[in-house]
């Protein structure tokens, strides 16, 4: 597991030393890297706008976060039976040609794929400036990243639910197609030849289980005086049942079919035509899914890549708000990726802590949950600014 932190320190002559020094102790940990994060100049604005845009910023990132994974959660439900595919699927810089290892699963080689690409766009973050023009408010960007999200948040139920409908509807249908001989399509099994139709008479095709073959035969004659002697066949047998068939009058059906039910027969309804139609719809059916899921994915894949760059963009704004509320005007911090094994990550948290006690002393008095300055939205309040990337966004039980 891999923490990832984005924090700032302010531009003073003990901070910035300690840095150093905080370079030289990550150099000393194993799979651990320190380096700049650049964030453009921003427009300030009101300072006291600062403290409500902190409270938003914070409950966007959760909505963020929570979109990117609802939209991987939803990539692994589509793909569940092309597993394999979610490697290639979902890459923030769209970069392919990561090999696995033929050991790790599917999915585990997709996340471990997408961890190092993750760690990749981080790490070479630059500003879209084309999106997020440094000359707009902070509020103007950040309404430009809640309603891109909250469009893909409404696209995303939209997009599920008109897939889900058609999936639903081709496993009913292949489900009533291929079930038991109660239930699945009789073509291949029934032939025309087996049925008999005329002004007055019609065929039945009825199951029997197999332990009730014998009643069967003993007791369809009796089922209903309009029943053609001797007509009963047995077309086809399967599992623990057959299909048979049987010629009667027209006029006794009803009573038939009531007095099968009764002795426990099931009487099939049948018509060429009606399975005819049903195989056609479940092609057309069939055909509709493959396209539903070539455009659901290629959605997904875009979407998650757009949503997960809105969020990095998301974290770098909360990094300059929290950078100016705590360190005051004019504008003047440097702002850090961190990035560390988890097993390594309480040392690396007790050195910052050591390393930027000066900033705030009663920082390591405060608990989660206790006495944070007011527009400070953190979970742990720290001497320095912080703000956790969440790795893990494609783990999903």
């Amino acid at each position: 597991m891999t923490d990832l932190w984005l924090i700032s320190v302010p531009l003073d002559k003990t901070s910035l030393s300690n840095v150093e020094q905080l370079k030289r102790s990550i150099a000393k940990i194993d799979r651990a890297s320190c380096c700049k994060f650049h964030i453009p100049d921003l427009k300030v604005g009101v300072l006291d706008s600062l403290l409500t845009m902190s409270d938003d910023l914070s409950m966007l990132d959760k909505l963020t976060e929570s979109v990117i994974k609802k939209t991987g959660q939803c990539m692994k439900e589509v793909m569940e039976h092309a597993a394999d595919k979610v490697l290639e699927n979902v890459f923030a810089n769209g970069d392919h040609g990561i090999n696995q290892r033929v050991v790790l699963s599917p999915l585990n080689a997709y996340l471990k794929s997408f961890r190092a690409d993750l760690m990749s766009y981080v790490t070479k973050f630059q500003w879209d400036k084309a999106k997020y023009p440094t000359a707009l408010p902070l509020s103007s960007l950040a309404d430009i990243i809640n309603k891109d999200v909250s469009l893909v948040e409404t696209e995303l139920k939209f997009q599920s639910t008109a897939y889900n409908n058609v999936k639903a509807s081709l496993q009913s249908l292949e489900y009533e197609l291929d079930g038991n001989l109660q239930t699945r399509s009789l073509n291949g099994i029934v032939r025309k030849e087996d049925l008999v139709f005329s002004e007055y008479l019609t065929t039945l095709l009825v199951v029997v289980s197999r332990g009730n073959y014998l009643k069967w035969e003993r007791t369809y004659e009796s089922l209903s005086d309009f029943v053609v002697p001797r007509s009963s066949r047995k077309l086809h047998e399967e599992g623990e049942s057959g299909v048979f068939s049987v010629t009667l009058f027209k006029r006794a059906v009803c009573e038939f079919k009531a007095k099968a039910q009764q002795s426990k027969f099931t009487v099939r309804e049948y018509s060429f035509d009606l399975e005819e139609a049903k195989q056609r719809e479940r092609k057309q059916l069939s055909v509709h899914k493959k396209e539903q899921y070539g455009i659901f994915v290629r959605w997904l894949k875009v979407n998650y890549s757009e949503t997960f760059r809105a969020w990095i963009h998301l974290k770098a704004l909360r990094v300059f708000v929290e950078s100016v509320l705590r360190y005051g005007l004019p504008v003047s911090y440097q702002a850090l990726l961190l990035q560390t094994e988890r097993k390594h990550s309480q040392k690396l948290k007790d050195d910052l802590a050591s390393l930027f006690i000066h900033l705030d002393p009663t920082a390591t008095a405060t608990q989660p949950g206790g006495d944070i300055p007011a527009g400070l939205c953190q979970q742990e309040y720290f001497s320095y600014v912080r703000f956790d990337i969440n790795t893990n966004v494609l783990e999903i039980s």
